[in-house]
């Protein structure tokens, strides 16, 4: 049964009360200020008002309201005044504009392969097929096109040959205002071949031409949210993430960290808005039927949910990554042809879920790139590897909700325990720590995602 619904328009903001913001004492129309750069803000209210109600409060603090999400209490706003999120208060507005981080998530060139036309079949080099079992599931199911999964990325090129059966048109938008768009222009990659490359790990044709996906069958909708300097604005992952709910969307693959912090283990002004807006939309997602899988990022980070019994959340010396850190997300750590972790991907007891192919160096993922393949390394590879597997086993199991999913994903991992050592260097040092035990570690989660236990599992 296709599960996608109709169009609605909606955006997300973080809840500041009961009341309209400032309402004990709104500003006259002179006290707004003008001279500033305008910026654009999230916008968090502590309770869900009316858009009537919302625009009043914004409007109170010398913003304008752009877009509003009413089911979860979320904005984006306008404001030329320096002073509007001291009106609205520190912990109701972030603007990532402000922090003049230009690039947040690194997205590097993919080494070029080969071009696109009339190329021979390339799956004897796609090694990260055959370690998650994708090729022998595809004997019993390649994906339905009734499940759609959204590649919140930098863009997907729907006119590649091993992608054009897969991507839906009607259902991609770009959301890198914060408000979704369907023009074309707004949701084809630019300057970056991220998305595509994710896209093809999804979903690229097994025609015996190019390269093959995981969930070859499925659709996928190219969510635009990472922009031309590798930015993911707060405002525009919860635009991706509600546009995926509000369409009916079986998966969302999420491969990027969220603005402006570059190093997940920075805390500064508007975090917590940031997490509560992303809590919000991850959990709405959840809600309406929605797995939203993610990377855990590239920083070699351990990344901790707790320490020492206090939320990562309230310590400031706890790492976290927006969204691989929040509790709906299913996080992914990226391991290497030889099953190992890859040196660059984060770690962490109670974070990572499942391990999955994002190779290293020499052995990166081959997938699709605008005008040919080539090939990438990278939690953001690994993430699309558990995507997929979640597409077929929702193609054959079209009712299961994300809880049941993530419990298949998980219950039927390859585990892999930590290793006796983790010298990457030779100079005698650990460049990292594995915690856990074998069915259950910082390093894997549950283990290797396996396409072929997951679906023999789901029918159990």
């Amino acid at each position: 049964m296709r599960r996608t619904a109709g169009v609605a328009l909606l955006t997300a903001a973080l809840v500041l009360g009961g009341v309209p913001i400032g309402a004990d004492a709104a500003p006259e129309a002179a006290d707004c200020a003008s001279d500033w750069p305008t910026q654009r803000y999230l916008v968090v209210f502590e309770t869900r008002p009316s858009p009537t109600a919302a625009t009043e409060s914004v409007n109170t603090a010398c913003g304008e309201l752009r877009t509003y999400y009413p089911e979860i209490g979320v904005g984006v706003a306008d404001s030329s005044d320096d002073r509007f999120t001291d009106r609205l208060a520190p912990h109701h507005a972030f603007s990532s504009e402000r922090t003049g981080d230009d690039v947040v998530s690194n997205l590097p060139a993919p080494r070029p392969h080969t071009g696109s036309d009339g190329v021979a079949d390339l799956t004897d080099q796609q090694w990260n097929l055959r370690a998650v079992r994708a090729e022998r599931a595809h004997a019993r199911q390649r994906g339905s096109d009734d499940v759609v999964v959204g590649v919140l990325d930098s863009g997907v090129d729907p006119d590649h040959p091993d992608l054009r059966h897969a991507v839906d048109r009607t259902l991609s938008v770009g959301c890198l205002s914060g408000s979704p768009d369907p023009a074309p222009e707004t949701w084809r990659p630019t300057t970056s071949a991220h998305g595509t490359h994710v896209a093809g790990v999804l979903a690229a044709a097994d025609d015996g031409h190019g390269v093959t996906g995981i969930s070859p069958g499925v659709r996928v909708a190219s969510v635009r949210v990472i922009d031309d300097n590798g930015r993911v604005s707060p405002e525009a992952a919860v635009c991706g993430l509600l546009w995926a709910a509000k369409h009916g969307f079986t998966v969302v693959n999420g491969s990027f960290l969220v603005a402006p912090w570059p190093a997940v283990c920075a805390r500064g002004p508007g975090h917590d808005v940031v997490r509560e807006a992303l809590s919000r939309a991850l959990h709405y997602a959840h809600a309406k039927g929605t797995l939203t899988v993610v990377a855990a990022s590239n920083k070699a980070t351990e990344l901790t949910p707790t320490r020492l019994g206090v939320n990562a959340r309230s310590d400031p010396h706890a790492c976290e990554a927006l969204p691989a850190g929040l509790r709906e997300a299913v996080s992914v750590s990226a391991s290497t042809r030889t099953g190992h972790k890859a040196g660059y991907s984060a770690y962490g007891l109670g974070v990572i879920d499942l391990t999955a192919p994002g190779g290293d160096r020499g052995d990166c993922v081959l997938s699709t790139v605008p005008g040919g393949y080539g090939t990438l390394c990278g939690t953001s590879m690994a993430a699309p590897h558990v995507a997929g597997v979640a597409a077929l086993v929702a193609s054959e199991h079209p009712d299961a909700t994300p809880d049941q999913l993530r419990k298949t994903l998980t219950d039927t991992a390859t585990a892999v325990p930590c290793p006796s050592d983790y010298d990457l260097t030779g100079n005698g040092l650990q460049d990292a720590y594995c915690e856990g035990y074998t069915g259950y570690n910082g390093f894997y989660g549950h283990g290797r995602v396996d396409a072929v236990a997951a679906l023999a599992g789901a029918s159990r």
